[in-house]
């Protein structure tokens, strides 16, 4: 086998595969219902594999159809569907893929968790849509429901929701259209991901080395 590419390996090669094993990371994102999240990571997913990158998204409702099936959205539930997904992500993102994670996560201590499970292939974005402006989106009809009183235990309303603290990005949805939401996250992307450096992708968001102070943590 000497000097001959494997089966997999030519595989790759035609797919024009830009990840490896060490470019693996997980991409989450938490916000309010209707902040955003979905259309965000299925834009970010679509723009990672025309780049070439091995991606998987992994979206909270359809996970719930089928591996959370089970739970409901008790607080210990609403736990157990975080850390479940987490571990998915941190499996395949340990083995080179980019996982795009669209969840709401509500609670804190959850998504540290799944962060110490990954280390440093854990990039938290928060999208800080104001629940009036997500109550407006209202893209399932959940604040509708909620209002008219057939739906109790909506996140940011009458259940707790606990922002990130210090998390890698935080992305207005509310104030800017997608293009710009999407251009923020990918600047924000490990260098390996983008091809590009830190200062090069700050400059090509905001015209400067600088960047909006709150906007980028960590």
């Amino acid at each position: 086998m000497t000097g001959q590419a494997t089966a997999e390996q030519q595989g790759r090669a035609s797919a024009g595969d830009a990840t490896t094993a060490g470019d693996g990371v997980t991409v989450w994102f938490t916000g309010l219902p209707s902040a955003g999240k979905t259309t965000l990571a299925r834009a970010l997913t679509a723009r990672l594999r025309a780049a070439g990158h091995r991606v998987e998204m992994l979206d909270g409702d359809e996970l719930r159809t089928y591996l959370t099936a089970d739970l409901g959205f008790s607080r210990q539930d609403r736990s157990a569907n975080v850390l479940r997904v987490g571990y998915v992500a941190h499996l395949l993102s340990r083995n080179g893929v980019i996982v795009v994670c669209s969840l709401i996560s509500p609670f804190r201590d959850d998504r540290d968790q799944v962060r110490a499970l990954h280390g440093d292939r854990f990039m938290e974005v928060y999208l800080s849509t104001p629940v009036e402006v997500c109550a407006e989106r209202d893209v399932k009809g959940l604040y509708a429901r909620q209002r008219a009183g057939d739906l109790t235990g909506l996140t940011g309303v009458d259940d707790p929701y606990e922002p990130p603290l210090d998390p890698e990005l935080v992305v207005p949805t509310h104030a800017q259209d997608l293009d710009a939401s999407i251009d923020m996250v990918w600047a924000a992307l490990p260098p390996a991901v983008t091809g590009v450096t830190a200062v090069t992708a700050v400059t090509a968001v905001t015209g400067s080395t600088g960047v909006t102070e709150g906007m980028v943590g960590r």
